[in-house]
């Protein structure tokens, strides 16, 4: 089996030197996306051997051997509006552990959170902004930042519950135990725990877990976004190609609008839409991740909020920017969509850019 996110990573850089054709007997042609380009049952190799099968022949549960040929063209990449290039100062190979233990590390962290979900006896105190947090909010992020002190002990931590933590790598993780806290302390599984990895003030690693649904999807620069439900093998995550007046429009909280003075944006915004929910905070991203759902916005963010979202829905072939358009998690908003109407959409969001908040 192909590992996410680091076998990937090397597919998606040899896609530009060679592609070979596979085929699957029981398997549907769909499309795949390796990195940046989006291929449609092409599978790479590095070497000139056409005969050569790798070791990785079982992709995607399948048990037939792929079958290869030489073809001469470079696919057409995306034409997608993303972030900066990836720093030329990141060595690629320092990404590879980092995701693989922000997966693991957000497995535990959820499981944590699980054990106080439900609860009819849950303590919800009140931050300074009003805001609930819980032990399980606490409990979460302390776990996060001790797995991480002790295998990353030059990284730098920030989260949304304790004090920064400063580090000499380069590399800083960004946390947020629980996204959502106003669903769980409702009993709405649809909380989340996000984490991404930031260097140079760029994100370059996303993992967005939804603990009670046991379902996550997640990223890194250059090797695509992967989606997986339980113990199942990842499968690349996609957005849809469905217009906004055929799709979905989510937001965390509607009066959030309001506290930027941007009530009409919404309206505008949910007029556009064929449907408008308010299933928001990681898990509306993860929906447009995944080709559920085609917008997410949210006027108020945070940089926890963000820092787990830019790497996942680029390298799922959509946009994450801010009010203007930046690629960025460094606003205070985002704006998550699968490309097909973002100017549309900033058409829209853009009057309402600079705008006072009344709450942060």
């Amino acid at each position: 089996m192909i590992e996410p996110g680091i076998e990937s990573y090397e597919l998606s850089q040899w896609v530009r030197k060679a592609l070979v054709l596979w085929s699957i007997p029981d398997t549907p042609a769909k499309p795949i996306r390796f990195g940046r380009e989006l291929v449609h049952h092409w599978y790479t190799i590095p070497q000139t051997d056409f005969d050569y099968v790798p070791s990785a022949s079982r992709w995607r549960g399948s048990g037939a051997v792929p079958k290869f040929r030489w073809e001469p063209h470079l696919p057409t990449p995306l034409p997608l509006q993303r972030s900066q290039a990836m720093p030329t100062n990141i060595n690629k190979a320092d990404l590879h552990p980092r995701l693989a233990f922000a997966r693991e590390i957000a497995r535990e962290a959820g499981e944590i959170t699980l054990r106080y979900f439900q609860q009819p006896d849950l303590n919800v105190e009140r931050k300074s902004d009003s805001s609930p947090v819980t032990i399980a909010d606490k409990s979460a992020e302390q776990h996060l930042r001790a797995r991480i002190a002790a295998a990353f002990p030059h990284d730098a931590i920030l989260g949304e519950e304790f004090d920064d933590v400063a580090g000499t790598s380069g590399y800083r993780w960004i946390l947020d135990p629980i996204d959502g806290t106003k669903s769980f302390i409702s009993g709405v599984p649809l909380y989340s725990t996000l984490i991404g990895v930031e260097h140079g003030g760029r994100s370059l690693i996303g993992l967005i877990r939804v603990p009670a649904l046991d379902e996550s999807v997640f990223a890194m620069i250059g090797g695509g976004a992967w989606h997986q439900k339980g113990n199942a093998e990842p499968t690349p995550a996609r957005v849809s190609q469905r217009p906004l007046n055929a799709g979905l429009f989510i937001t965390s909280q509607v009066d959030s609008f309001a506290k930027r003075g941007a009530e009409k944006a919404y309206r505008a915004l949910e007029q556009v839409a064929y449907i408008a929910r308010s299933w928001g905070d990681g898990y509306g991203y993860l929906l447009v991740a995944t080709g559920r759902a085609e917008l997410m916005v949210d006027p108020i963010m945070n940089i926890w909020d963000a820092a787990a979202i830019q790497p996942v829905l680029e390298e799922a072939g959509g946009t994450f920017t801010d009010w203007s358009g930046r690629p960025t998690i460094h606003s205070g908003e985002g704006i998550a969509t699968n490309g097909v109407d973002l100017e549309s959409v900033l058409t829209i969001t853009r009057p309402f850019a600079n705008a006072a908040r009344s709450d942060v």
